[in-house]
């Protein structure tokens, strides 16, 4: 009865589940793995991913879209934000889709800017 109010597949329907609690350890599951792998591409650091891609190493843009992935399962399948009507969930989602890149340009163009004023020699490296 109350898995009939829920969707109980994930991956845009590529998994289904039987009831609720399948469909929690199923997302659980992936978000452990996500997780297991970024740990893992921490401790390694492959060589392969320490090449810079648009002025950041490789590694940290896989570390960027791996956390966004989290944050999508958690807010759309935890909070049930899939299960609102399409008015509450773009009144959450839009916002984030224009905030955080804008948020994310700040932070990159504003961390240039301290590492070429600390390169440069005008104030030293004292931390």
């Amino acid at each position: 009865m109350a898995a009939e109010g829920h969707k109980l597949a994930i991956f845009r329907g590529l998994l289904k589940f039987k009831s609720n609690q399948q469909k929690i350890w199923g997302v659980l599951i992936f978000l452990s793995i996500v997780t297991t792998v970024e740990v893992a591409l921490g401790i390694v650091k492959p060589e392969v991913l320490m090449v810079p891609f648009l002025r950041m190493k490789l590694l940290n843009w896989i570390f960027i879209i791996l956390t966004i992935v989290k944050a999508y399962y958690i807010a759309w399948d935890f909070m049930h934000i899939r299960d609102e009507t399409s008015g509450l969930k773009n009144s959450i989602v839009l916002p984030l889709l224009i905030l955080i890149p804008y948020l994310a340009f700040i932070l990159i163009i504003e961390a240039d800017y301290i590492f070429d004023v600390m390169d440069t020699g005008f104030i030293a490296w004292n931390f």
